[in-house]
């Protein structure tokens, strides 16, 4: 396929405005803590935006619209499992982990798990330490390889050659801007993808004569579209809905949280971030509804690929540049996840790994540069394991959402709302849990053994075992510890006058 000059005029413009932000966050980046964390000084609406943005990968303007395209609104389970988990994360997860991990003088969450259960041996966080680095590798992988698809699909690349393009722009900003470079790119992006999801389906609405038409033409098509259990099956929905569970343990998510200004933010973040997902989403499922109508209406024009209703309704719609545009909202989701996933795992690697490994103690300079280094690695081993692409985006991100939310999760809530919660409860959780994903999603024993018709998501059954597994363990070791004790009653009396307030100014 031939791009136009000016759609590559705008990718290219769109590359060079990440590469300057990543550059202005490497002015204001000073030290190791602001490498990782942006020193706690993320405003309400730069969190939400940046932790959407870093959650909505290409599935959202991709994966999304195109299932919805072929199955109907039966398909929007997983959306809707991920709106209401995203909601509760921001609820009940964004304040507590702000004070908290403030109260033990944690900037990375493995670090958090050990300051909060006060482990002397150091394995907790390590192990967590460990489980970043997999399923992180895996994660920034997958971006990766949707980047390498993307420009082999819209400029007739090689794949290889366009995972590089993507693979070097998102090293490029990420390596000097850090935290701040992915966040504020995060901000970026997330506009672009939420405007460009609005303005697709607006433009396909008027250009099939308006909403009514729109409906009639999807009704023309697939009578059933409108139905949310045409096709569906208990464990199909059960599966969709429960990956909203991974939110609570996704390290690039929750990390938005511990970086806001304050805790009183965070409900000014809440309604924010959940207003732009439910008119990303919205967006997603209208671009569907037109494309079904439009290609009805224009059966000259064949759509060759349902994935890829969104992009071929641009350059349909659109002048060449603002196609352009519209196609870098998809590098955008691609890229400000991978950007996110970065940063912390490398400070998975650096700061959780090597430094416990090493039992040496690096200047804050030195701190800051081996972060850049930890990047850099992480970058080249994603790259050489999406480089033969033996597997698809969608598998690499459900495996990796489903380690983490089966690992982390349960801990993530255990460790902020009991404080029985012991170190050895939490490292037997996290390995059962990360095992469990593991086995369930490559082996299929459920299906195989018998157990169920057919496959269960791997979350469910990894974040059970985890929390449960957890839970006894804790009560089996637990010994009371006053230290614990005082800092778990200190951030709660800080929520309870956080919310006290918020519930003044309500009223």
């Amino acid at each position: 396929m031939t791009a136009s000059p000016w759609t590559i005029a705008a990718i290219v413009l769109y590359f060079a405005a990440m590469i300057a932000i990543g550059l202005f966050a490497f002015r204001r980046t000073e030290d190791h803590d602001d490498y990782m964390l942006g020193g706690r000084s993320l405003s309400p609406f730069v969190a939400a935006l940046s932790a959407g943005a870093a959650d909505m990968s290409g599935w959202l303007l991709m994966g999304l619209p195109g299932a919805l395209y072929v199955a109907g609104l039966v398909e929007s389970w997983i959306a809707i499992g991920l709106t209401v988990g995203a909601w509760l994360n921001w609820k009940f997860v964004a304040p507590r982990l702000r004070v908290y991990t403030q109260a033990v003088g944690a900037i990375t969450v493995p670090t958090f798990f050990e300051n909060r259960t006060h482990d002397r041996s150091r394995l907790l966080r390590i192990v967590s330490g460990l489980v970043i680095l997999v399923f992180f590798t895996f994660y920034v992988s997958s971006g990766m390889v949707a980047g390498g698809v993307f420009f082999q699909s819209s400029f007739g690349t090689t794949y290889q050659a366009g995972m590089l393009i993507v693979a070097g722009v998102t090293l490029l900003y990420t390596l000097f801007g850090g935290f701040l470079g992915a966040t504020y790119t995060d901000v970026v992006q997330g506009c672009i993808m939420v405007i460009s999801l609005l303005m697709v389906p607006a433009f396909a609405i008027a250009a099939v004569g308006g909403f009514g038409p729109m409906v009639d033409s999807v009704t023309q098509v697939n009578a059933e579209f409108a139905s949310l259990t045409q096709g569906a099956t208990v464990i199909g929905v059960v599966s969709s809905l429960a990956w909203g569970l991974g939110y609570f343990g996704q390290p690039h998510i929750i990390v938005r949280f511990m970086a806001l200004r304050n805790a009183e933010e965070a409900k000014q973040g809440r309604w924010i971030g959940i207003g732009w997902m439910i008119l990303s989403v919205g967006g997603a499922i209208l671009t569907a509804m037109a494309g079904i109508a439009y290609f009805h209406q224009h059966p000259e024009q064949k759509l060759t690929d349902p994935e890829a209703v969104f992009l071929d309704l641009s350059q349909i719609l659109f002048h060449p540049f603002f196609a352009g545009i519209v196609l870098s909202a998809v590098l955008a989701a691609i890229m400000s996840t991978m950007s996110s996933q970065m940063v912390v795992t490398s400070s998975a690697l650096i700061e959780d790994l090597l430094r416990i490994i090493s039992h040496r103690e690096y200047s804050k300079s030195g701190q800051l540069w081996l972060g850049r280094v930890g990047v850099l690695i992480i970058a080249v081993v994603a790259t050489v394991l999406a480089w033969a692409r033996n597997e698809t985006i969608l598998d690499l991100v459900g495996f990796a959402w489903a380690g983490f939310g089966g690992a982390f999760g349960p801990i993530v809530l255990l460790s902020l709302w009991w404080p029985k919660l012991t170190n050895w409860g939490a490292i037997t959780g996290m390995v059962a849990g990360a095992v469990t994903v593991f086995v369930w999603g490559r082996f299929e024993p459920d299906v195989a053994l018998g157990w169920l018709p057919e496959h269960l998501y791997e979350i469910v059954p990894g974040f059970l075992i985890c929390l449960v597994l957890a839970v006894v363990v804790s009560l089996l070791t637990n010994k009371h510890d006053p230290a614990i004790e005082r800092e778990f009653n200190e951030s709660t009396r800080r929520l309870r006058r956080f919310e006290e307030t918020t519930a003044d100014q309500a009223a």
